[in-house]
């Protein structure tokens, strides 16, 4: 089934943000985005924790696969960080598999670099990979816009859902209960068809590395 949905990111401009909350955003419409069905691109990325090389051959005995684009220093991923691993704790005995990428220029934003995510992900207990991708050739490959960024493949591997984690929002004040995305992970793993009503996600764009731009940015 084709699904094109509208992807909103904020955009950095000298800062975005400041302490009051969001300075100012801006949504983009009809971008170039993995369609419900797509099958998942393979990855070979290693885990900034245990250095082992992760891919999609790692989650094959898994029924369902969560990808998460994320980082350390964005405001949006900073307030959902418990609930992630919240999240890997709660789903540790299933049968789905989750995977945390990284892929922000680090030059940029050493926040993000491998060692940086690294004790973020000991500081929070992630039980589960996150990797960096330096070349953000597999941010490309799933059309990833921003952070964060979801995306839940079925049996087959087929894309089910792209979509928001709830409907939390740093300048909202909603609680982080990650009910949009946990709907989704039990209708796969129950074997129930996923509603193709899906809130994008929003957050900051990913911080691409100069005159590495992917087409559907901007």
């Amino acid at each position: 089934m084709q699904h094109l949905m509208v992807c909103l990111k904020i955009v950095d401009q000298k800062s975005s943000f400041e302490d009051k909350g969001i300075k100012q955003f801006m949504a983009y419409p009809a971008c170039s985005i993995l369609s419900l069905g797509t099958q998942a691109p393979d990855f070979h990325l290693p885990d900034v924790v245990s250095g082992k090389s992760i891919s999609l051959a790692t989650f094959a005995d898994k029924k369902a696969l969560l990808v998460m684009f994320i980082c350390r220093h964005c405001p949006f991923v900073k307030p959902i960080t418990l609930e992630l691993a919240k999240l890997g704790k709660d789903y540790i005995s299933s049968n789905l598999g989750i995977v945390a990428i990284s892929s922000n220029d680090i030059n940029k934003y050493p926040d993000d670099a491998p060692e940086s995510l690294k004790e973020m992900a000991i500081e929070l207990g992630f039980n589960f990979p996150l990797c960096y991708d330096e070349t953000q050739e597999i941010a490309k490959a799933y059309t990833a816009d921003c952070t964060p960024d979801f995306f839940i493949f079925d049996p087959e591997r087929k894309l089910v859902y792209r979509g928001q984690l709830d409907d939390s929002c740093p300048s909202n004040g909603k609680p982080v209960t990650g009910a949009d995305l946990r709907a989704a992970i039990e209708a796969v793993l129950a074997g129930k068809p996923v509603a193709t009503e899906q809130k994008p996600s929003i957050g900051c764009n990913i911080k691409w590395k100069s005159g590495n731009e992917p087409n559907y940015f901007g």
